[in-house]
């Protein structure tokens, strides 16, 4: 998206949801620990004290935006669902070709979540006990569709699944792997096979 439309676009949001995008805009390209708070306003195109009105501090900011990164790859798993109601390989491969589409903006960017984990090394934050929960729930969730697949051991495959999901992204973001994502696909289907 070009600037001018990414701003014509964000000048419509409520100040929140504007301290929001900026965030994650920054967050993104930048780091966490790189980005302070008057350099989010400013994107932001507010102030410093109404960021702060909507977020007590960053770490709060931080939190919030990976709640909303968790939610989007929630919605993937739910609308896999819906579209494959009764088909749990579909579904699971329906989320190895989200990530495996997703890769070429990972090599640019980097997972939010990998980023986030390497910047935030206390166990006991906020937004890396998010990042854990969410990790564990879509391992839980996974581990569920192998189970309904007929698969064997279906906690030891999902989290085989999550390691080919999860190498992939970090290989995609230092570019040691060339076409990951055909690669994700095909070990995935692999591991479904091989059972």
């Amino acid at each position: 998206m070009d600037r001018a439309s990414r701003q014509s676009r964000v000048a419509k949001l409520p100040p929140r949801e504007r301290i929001l995008d900026a965030a994650e805009e920054l967050f993104s390209r930048e780091g966490i620990k790189a980005v302070g708070v008057q350099a989010i306003a400013d994107r932001a195109e507010t102030t410093k004290m109404a960021l702060y009105r909507h977020f007590a501090t960053k770490d709060a900011l931080v939190e919030e935006w990976l709640r909303i990164v968790a939610a989007d790859y929630t919605a993937v798993f739910d609308q896999l669902e819906t579209a494959h109601p009764a088909d749990p390989r579909a579904q699971i491969l329906g989320m190895a070709r989200f990530i495996a589409d997703g890769l070429p903006e990972i090599s640019h960017r980097g997972c939010p979540f990998i980023n986030s984990i390497a910047e935030l090394p206390d166990r006991t934050h906020p937004a890396r006990r998010l990042i854990e929960a969410h990790k564990a729930r879509q391992l839980r969730r996974l581990a569920d569709l192998c189970a309904r697949a007929g698969l064997p051991e279906p906690e030891d495959t999902a989290a085989e699944i999550t390691f080919i999901l999860e190498g992939a992204q970090v290989s995609a973001q230092n570019g040691s792997i060339e076409h990951a994502g055909e690669r994700l696909m095909r070990i995935v289907e692999a591991v479904l096979d091989r059972h």
